[in-house]
């Protein structure tokens, strides 16, 4: 969502706004044209952090309050956003508070019951915070008069914001029984041949059972 607004505000730019050098913000700041599209974009993309905090019930309560957090980071953005020259203090602390949290998140989601899927395993949520860290740390590199700002930002937010969403799916695919697996009742998930050799046994069971009660009544003849 972030994504699609930032491409549709920046066709919307003067010709001298350089999306690889100037950053998202500039766009949704007061100096921005038509900045209600990024500033929209923002506050919906904040939004969907919220929603997703309230219902990735898969993941540890940690997680899921880093995620509000990193939702209201994104409200607080749009709420301040920037001058036509500079930054206050007030968008520089809410823009800080988003990456960061968002850098992080993937830590807290690691899952350690089963089943998880591998994204959401120690080294699999390792892997995605050093990815998270590194980007992190380029785009804060490029805010001291580097030339790709704009794109160290906006590479960095498309990744780290879809990732809240893949981990929603991957919990979601796990969840489904697979196929060959059936709801074995009190006992749990149960294979699917061994659910049909059980009713096998319990049809043997019975015939065996009528067999003898008719034998039974011959013989009382």
């Amino acid at each position: 969502m972030l994504t699609g607004a930032y491409l549709m505000a920046g066709t919307l730019q003067p010709a001298s706004y350089s999306p690889v050098r100037s950053t998202i913000s500039v766009m949704a700041g007061q100096a921005g044209t038509d900045r209600w599209v990024m500033t929209g974009g923002i506050v919906l993309t904040g939004g969907c952090y919220l929603v997703t905090a309230a219902g990735l019930t898969g993941v540890r309560a940690s997680a899921r309050a880093l995620l509000a957090v990193a939702g209201l980071a994104g409200i607080g953005i749009a709420a301040s956003p920037e001058p036509a020259r500079g930054a206050t203090p007030r968008h520089l602390a809410w823009t800080m508070l988003g990456a960061v949290t968002i850098t992080v998140w993937p830590a807290f989601a690691a899952r350690r019951a089963s089943p998880r899927p591998l994204i959401l395993s120690a080294c699999g949520s390792a892997a995605v915070t050093a990815v998270f860290a590194a980007l992190l740390g380029w785009l804060l590199a490029e805010t001291r008069d580097g030339s790709v700002l704009g794109l160290a930002e906006r590479l960095t937010t498309s990744i780290q914001t879809c990732w809240p969403f893949i981990v929603a799916v991957a919990l979601r695919r796990t969840r489904r029984p697979r196929p060959g697996l059936v709801i074995g009742g009190p006992g749990g998930v149960t294979d699917g041949a061994t659910a049909r050799a059980r009713a096998r046994g319990r049809r043997q069971d019975r015939w065996w059972q009528t067999a003898w009660r008719r034998r039974g009544r011959a013989s009382g003849l």
